[in-house]
């Protein structure tokens, strides 16, 4: 896919403030580390990881290698069609902002509430996962059995680091986001390579590319690969996190659109080989499925391996979930700055400050930690109300990308593409982007287990439902008096002396 450049890129400052946008963050990220906090949002290890023993009762191999490669592609073109409007646009608010000055205020404020309670069940859902490979990692080395008690502790102690590293400031988070890419690559060739070397049998071709396995309770074989999709929807998100720390990269009209792309081609592939690799070395598929871990990938590294190889690969997974919730909450942060920016937040005045010696929004990042702990407290008493909760990321983030993709191609000639832009390709390419969007937002709420109960009910429709009234009530409440796209207001604001403040 080529694209061209429509205009040259002017001063990074000056196009924010021919966005109404004040500079206030600290402008240090450059092409490869707004590519590397996508690409560690995304995270192949922790989807792939934690939702591969999913993929084996929805489909098996064949409906887990198949729908990646297609997600995989549609993503693709959501992304690139997201890059083109970022590249308009390169703020922290990221689809929000897009969102606003394409379709207007209700708009913005929908995109964005969809967006933060996306950016929230993220960080809930892959910190609680590192919880989740801490614990199986623990009854391995240890012999200590996980509870529900146990992997809240471990859970609340890792937002606890991930808020101190993102309140040390974005230089601290730049390196690790580098850091994690090879992690992430090289931790895929380690553990391709040693499960394909280890002297064990492995899966025929004809198992790892036809196998159909389904434990769902479904029939419909289109139903189940509909279903099994999710292995790859669920991961493929979080790729707009270079469009959130824009305000904060050099040339960012052209580093963030490329960012986004790079990310997702470079997960589609590394994704790719990561799951082949591990359908191979399945030893024993009903045993790796009803693992006593409770980890499938934990049992194949097992079965493979033995308890110290498996350790060392299950390391290897923690820690790219480390990474990958570090990031997250880099980028959720941004954008709970920039949307209190618009004063769209309760407390916004709070929300949106920076520190002055960091020039990082320290309150927002805590807010991105303590949050997401609150939202997973109710997983202490019901797996499946803590589902419930992260549940909305998906089905927050993804409609989050689409509608100004929507927007932009709505607005037609009217439209202004930035220096980066996909030329006569955006029109069908968006169009395509965005029918995606609608079909795998309605599937991401189909039900994926039978019998229907309340552990097996899927909450994705029921918690995107309570996120579009919490938008529309927030708005009819406050949002029409005191939303305020604008962020130049923060030069002129009664509080301008807490902008100082040290903290």
């Amino acid at each position: 896919m080529s694209h061209r450049r429509t205009s040259t890129p002017v001063a990074d400052d000056a196009v924010l403030a021919e966005l109404g946008i004040k500079p206030e963050l600290n402008r240090r990220l450059r092409l490869f580390d707004s590519y590397a906090i996508s690409f560690a949002v995304i995270c192949i290890l922790a989807g792939g990881m934690s939702l591969f023993g999913f993929g084996m009762s929805h489909g098996g191999p064949v409906v887990m290698l198949g729908t990646w490669v297609g997600i995989g592609f549609f993503t693709l073109l959501v992304g690139l069609s997201l890059a083109d409007v970022v590249s308009a646009y390169p703020t922290s608010g990221g689809p929000y902002f897009m969102a606003e000055k394409l379709g207007g205020a209700p708009w913005g404020w929908w995109t964005g509430w969809l967006n933060f309670l996306g950016l929230l069940g993220a960080i809930a859902g892959i910190d609680y996962g590192a919880a989740a490979f801490a614990g199986a990692f623990a009854q391995m080395q240890w012999g200590i059995v996980p509870t529900t008690g146990t992997t809240m502790l471990l859970f609340g102690a890792i937002l606890l680091v991930h808020g101190l590293l993102n309140s040390a400031g974005v230089r601290l988070v730049t390196v690790l986001n580098a850091i994690s890419v090879w992690w992430q690559l090289g931790g895929v060739a380690l553990i391709v390579g040693t499960l394909t070397l280890a002297p064990a049998q492995h899966q025929s071709p004809s198992f790892v590319f036809t196998h159909f396995h389904n434990d769902s309770g479904f029939s419909s074989p289109l139903y189940v690969v509909l279903v099994g999709a999710l292995v790859a929807g669920y991961t493929f998100c979080g790729y707009d996190a270079s469009a959130h720390v824009a305000e904060e990269t050099t040339n960012a009209q052209i580093s963030a659109p490329k960012g986004i792309v790079r990310s997702i081609w470079v997960s589609w592939v590394a994704g790719f080989v990561l799951l082949a690799g591990m359908l191979f070395a399945i030893q024993d598929y009903t045993a790796t499925q009803n693992t006593a871990t409770g980890v499938p990938p934990a049992q194949i590294f097992l079965d493979v391996l033995g308890a110290s190889g498996a350790k060392a690969l299950l390391l290897v997974v923690i820690v790219a979930m480390l990474f990958c919730g570090n990031a997250e909450v880099a980028a959720c942060s941004r954008m709970v700055y920039a949307f209190s920016r618009s004063r769209a937040l309760p407390g916004w005045q709070s929300w949106r400050l920076v520190n002055q010696r960091t020039k990082t929004p320290t309150r927002a990042v805590w807010l991105s930690v303590v949050v997401p702990f609150a939202l997973a407290l109710p997983a202490l008493w019901s797996p499946a109300a803590y589902g419930a909760i992260t549940a909305i990321n998906a089905v927050g983030m993804i409609p989050a990308y689409g509608i100004p993709v929507f927007l932009a191609l709505k607005k037609g000639r009217h439209y202004q593409p930035g220096p980066w832009s996909l030329g006569r390709m955006r029109r069908p390419i968006a169009v395509v982007a965005v029918s995606y969007v609608v079909l795998i937002t309605a599937v991401f709420c189909l039900p994926q287990s039978r019998p229907i109960n309340g552990t097996t009910f899927n909450y994705a429709g029921v918690t995107l439902l309570a996120a579009l009234l919490l938008a529309w009530v927030t708005w009819i409440t406050r949002g029409k008096k005191s939303y305020q796209i604008t962020a130049a207001r923060t030069a002129a604001q009664p509080d301008e002396a807490l902008l100082n403040e040290r903290f």
